[in-house]
């Protein structure tokens, strides 16, 4: 967001949690974005976010629940529909990161068109697995507590209107990791592939490595590397 508003020469103020690495609010702020922190335990972004809009005659564009920002990230469902189709892949599960769910529903909606054998598979942190239990349930579920997990950047409270009808209807069941998988992943998708993973960005390398029972073929989408120099470290001494 902050990139795009200072290629467009456009105000943006972005609402982030204070437990968000330091990389990150530092990398929004040299966009030119304003960055408004909250307490994610005791504040509500929502009626952040409302009340600054009003306040400034700003429009307020939610992270996962808007009909153009899944459509946006469904583009990344046609890269692995044109990616599986050049590898002769046909079926096989997408195991998608997922907060609020918005990544998920894109991807999930552009399989149903492009690649229907490839379905979508929500991966979440242990214990912030709201989207997992309300697809098992049919019934949105909250998370008990908003904080507790270093997978800071998909620890959403709860499954998006938007976004629960679409995986309820397209995806499969949704999978759960631990910390210690997220970051063994991280060090893992270093090691082996050369790339810089945060911890929420790696919670579908996670599901997809230790996971039981997953089929010879499996997609992971690996998302964002915006993750502190001391949390990365941790990952490479522990698992590299």
């Amino acid at each position: 967001m902050a990139f795009a508003a200072a290629r467009h020469n456009a105000p943006c103020v972005i609402l982030m949690p204070s437990d968000a690495p330091e990389v990150k609010i530092a990398n929004t702020r040299a966009y030119g974005a304003e960055v408004v922190l909250y307490d994610r335990a005791t504040q509500n972004r929502e009626t952040i976010g409302s009340a600054i809009a009003a306040e400034r005659g700003l429009t307020l564009i939610r992270p996962y629940d808007d009909p153009q920002v899944i459509a946006g990230q469904g583009t990344v469902g046609l890269e692995i529909a044109a990616q599986a189709a050049d590898a002769g892949v046909t079926h096989a599960p997408v195991f998608v990161c997922c907060g609020g769910g918005g990544l998920a529903s894109g991807i999930a909606l552009a399989l149903e068109v492009h690649a229907p054998g490839l379905t979508v598979r929500t991966a979440e942190p242990q214990g912030f697995d709201d989207m997992a239990r309300s697809l098992a349930t049919g019934q949105r579920q909250k998370n008990p507590t908003a904080t507790g997990s270093i997978c800071d950047a998909i620890l959403t409270p709860t499954p998006g209107d938007l976004t629960l009808p679409i995986l309820t209807r397209l995806a499969g069941p949704g999978a759960t990791v631990t910390d210690d998988q997220a970051l063994q992943a991280m060090a893992l998708a270093f090691t082996h592939l050369r790339i810089v993973l945060e911890p929420g960005g790696a919670v579908a390398l996670a599901a997809a490595l230790f996971n039981e029972g997953l089929p010879d073929t499996v997609i992971a989408v690996a998302t964002g590397g915006n993750v502190d120099p001391a949390t990365f470290a941790t990952a490479l001494a522990r698992f590299a």
